[in-house]
């Protein structure tokens, strides 16, 4: 239970900072050289379904039960993977070592670098973009300026 809690609220992206031992790292280094594009997208996926469920955005977007428990599924799949076969050796020396914290912190690291796919992608940059139009430049310079 306290991986499943620690799994979960890692990949909702809490940015905190935490501590990172050596085998950590390793973890860390493993999980996003073992994952795919592909593996990437879903955990994207995963994460975009569980923010839509907030109130403050939820309508915005209609994530079906049905696909969030596919979403979820998949992605205990992918979980289950890293962990049991493309880092089990990581995985069971970090959690040795470094205990719960360090499965935390790896997938943090993880979810980091795959929501980089999303914010990179120019479809979200052009959107982002558009905030600019909206800005105050007068009032943001004047920021700069000594009185």
């Amino acid at each position: 239970m306290k991986l499943k809690l620690c799994i979960i609220s890692i990949l909702l992206l809490a940015s905190t900072t935490s501590y990172a031992g050596p085998f950590t790292d390793k973890l860390s280094i493993c999980l996003v050289e073992k994952t795919t594009v592909d593996d990437k997208n879903k955990l994207i996926r995963w994460v975009f379904g569980a923010m839509s469920s907030h109130p403050i955005v939820k309508n915005l977007s209609n994530v079906p039960k049905k696909v969030g428990e596919e979403l979820n599924k998949n992605t205990a799949n992918l979980f289950m993977e890293l962990l049991t076969n493309r880092c089990k050796d990581e995985a069971k020396k970090a959690i040795q070592y470094e205990k719960q914290l360090a499965i935390q912190t790896s997938f943090s690291i993880l979810g980091k670098v795959a929501m980089q796919g999303i914010m990179t992608n120019k479809n979200v940059t052009q959107f982002m973009g558009g905030l600019d139009t909206y800005l105050d430049k007068d009032k943001l310079k004047s920021l700069s300026e000594s009185k």
